[in-house]
């Protein structure tokens, strides 16, 4: 198993004793972008709550780099190496972008480290660079889509769960937003995606899933993906 990489084995999640999730199964390989692709309801946000220990299965395993999360608390689940960056973006608005990129490394204890992922981030995203001193409510919903991404390298991640990175933004910057999760898996970064916006995640995807009820209903490759008539009549017409 290569570093950064998750198994989900069977695993249903339920809500008041409803299951969202039913029996899902899938690998994010390691230094891979894999893609879950679903429509609104179809449990894509309930499984990244699962992965992150927000909401427990009631059956089945989740795996990270050979140690079980499916009991762990969120914050162990976190210093294994798995960063989130949330749907709609979720900056801290009264705080300035340099002050909201520290609190991505909140548990990193080696300055030297905090301060070359905070190069990294600012030569990634220059314009973070020139809006540092900035408080992060006043920036465009582009510029805090990259403050949110940026904050989510701080943590130094091995795996890193998009979840609708193109929600809310211009088609302009929707395109500059995939091309920038496109170079962060080239840094060797593990990313698992989650999206609504199909034609943009299969043409960066190496693989993916579609989940339609709870269920994965398609699998394959970014190609497999793109031929396969099911997926072809629900997304693309």
């Amino acid at each position: 198993m290569g570093v950064g990489e998750l198994h989900i084995e069977d695993i249903c999640t339920a809500y008041d004793r409803a299951d969202v999730l039913s029996g899902i199964s899938l690998t994010a390989p390691s230094g891979r972008i894999t893609c879950i692709l679903g429509s609104n309801g179809a449990g894509k946000t309930t499984l990244i709550r699962s992965v992150l220990g927000l909401t427990s299965p009631r059956s089945g395993r989740i795996v990270f780099d050979g140690a079980d999360l499916t009991r762990r608390a969120t914050h162990e689940i976190v210093a294994l190496g798995i960063a989130c960056i949330p749907e709609g973006r979720k900056v801290f608005p009264k705080m300035t972008v340099s002050e909201n990129l520290f609190v991505g490394a909140y548990r990193e204890t080696n300055r030297d480290a905090v301060r070359n992922r905070m190069e990294l981030v600012y030569a990634t995203f220059p314009r973070l660079l020139e809006r540092r001193g900035q408080l992060a409510g006043t920036m465009s919903g582009g510029e805090q889509a990259m403050l949110s991404i940026g904050r989510g390298l701080m943590a130094g991640p091995k795996l890193l769960i998009i979840d609708e990175p193109s929600l809310g933004l211009s088609p302009l910057f929707v395109k500059e937003s995939f091309n920038v999760i496109r170079r962060i898996n080239e840094m060797g970064v593990s990313v698992l995606l989650v999206e609504q916006n199909v034609k943009q995640t299969l043409a960066i995807a190496h693989l993916g899933y579609v989940l339609s009820q709870g269920r994965v209903v398609a699998q394959g490759s970014a190609e497999e993906l793109r031929d396969n008539d099911q997926v072809r009549r629900a997304y693309f017409g």
